[in-house]
């Protein structure tokens, strides 16, 4: 592993003193403890023997250690952060970005000034925060929010165990987990399924290969499109249309101003946590025409849509 230092970096690690004994008893596998015994036999501290790891190109190995020792509270702080890989126990910051061949892990959070792209994997155990983009060759998965200025692009997976903001997502193989509120300024484009566990918002369209679910609504300035079944906990509203292969499904209203489609053999469901006293302001259907198999909810003109809208809960 090679790192660009351009105004000096610091790294304040915790001690953690390795011996034979100490590295048995977490169970390595036996090609893993023949590398340290030739390499760490007289010990070495935690991010040292990390660092060595992945200089030799066990970069597996030190993921491994980490999953075994968690992180720390040490700080890298780089103008540039160049290398085939990169596994940080602690935070790191990097002025300049982050650009590396496979893996670039750090236990706690990473912030970049720019960029940050990996060739395999980006992780990070807590936060990831970039003012550019987001870029891997496969999956990206981060323990807290995700921040990206100018968007999120994986081949593989994408995990936010917390909030998701980013100026667009493109994930061309696989799928979005999102735990909280995802917002998004531009499109976002997913092969695979997309759950996201509160409010989905998005400035662009919305294009999923597979199912789309939400647990609170869900909010497009353009167009939804769900290859498999579209569901939200709350409502649905969105201006270019609203189309699925599967079910609609929605806990209150579904709007566009588009058209509104199931796929076939499957229904449009409204209102579906909304009492029916209450269907004329909470479980509202509009849309420019009336749909095919609209199973629940209440259907309003667009011409009527004023009198019977009801403003749309998050």
């Amino acid at each position: 592993m090679s790192r660009s230092f351009h105004a000096g970096a610091s790294a304040r690690d915790r001690a953690i003193d390795f011996t034979t004994a100490f590295i048995r008893s977490k169970g390595p596998c036996a090609a893993g403890l023949r590398w340290y015994l030739r390499h760490h036999e007289q010990g070495g501290s935690y991010q040292q023997v990390l660092d060595s790891l992945v200089e030799a190109g066990r970069v597996d190995d030190a993921c491994w250690l980490m999953d075994q020792l968690g992180p720390t509270t040490s700080l890298l702080q780089v103008d540039e952060l160049v290398g085939e890989a990169v596994v940080f126990a602690g935070s790191i910051e990097a002025r300049r970005g982050i650009d590396v061949g496979t893996v670039v892990r750090a236990g706690r959070a990473i912030r970049s000034g720019a960029s940050v792209c990996a060739g395999s994997a980006i992780v990070a155990g807590t936060d990831l925060r970039a003012r550019g983009v987001v870029r891997s060759g496969g999956s990206v998965h981060i323990g807290g929010d995700l921040g990206a200025g100018a968007g999120v692009q994986a081949s593989g997976r994408v995990h936010c165990g917390g909030r998701l903001k980013a100026g667009s997502l493109v994930s061309s193989e696989s799928h979005l987990c999102v735990l909280g509120d995802a917002t998004l300024r531009d499109d976002l484009l997913v092969e695979g399924d997309v759950e996201c566990a509160r409010a989905l918002r998005v400035a662009g369209r919305i294009a999923v290969g597979g199912n789309l679910r939400t647990g609170h609504g869900i909010e497009c300035a353009q167009s939804v499109a769900a290859g498999g079944h579209l569901e939200a906990g709350l409502g649905i509203r969105a201006i270019g249309g609203i189309g699925a292969g599967g079910a609609i499904r929605a806990g209150e209203s579904i709007r566009t101003e588009g058209a509104l489609r199931a796929g076939t053999g499957y229904g449009i469901h409204a209102g579906l946590d909304i009492p029916f006293d209450a269907w004329e302001t909470s479980a509202v259907v509009s849309a420019a025409s009336r749909p095919d198999r609209l199973l629940s909810g209440l259907w309003c003109d667009p011409s009527q849509l004023l009198a019977c809208e009801a403003p749309m809960e998050g």
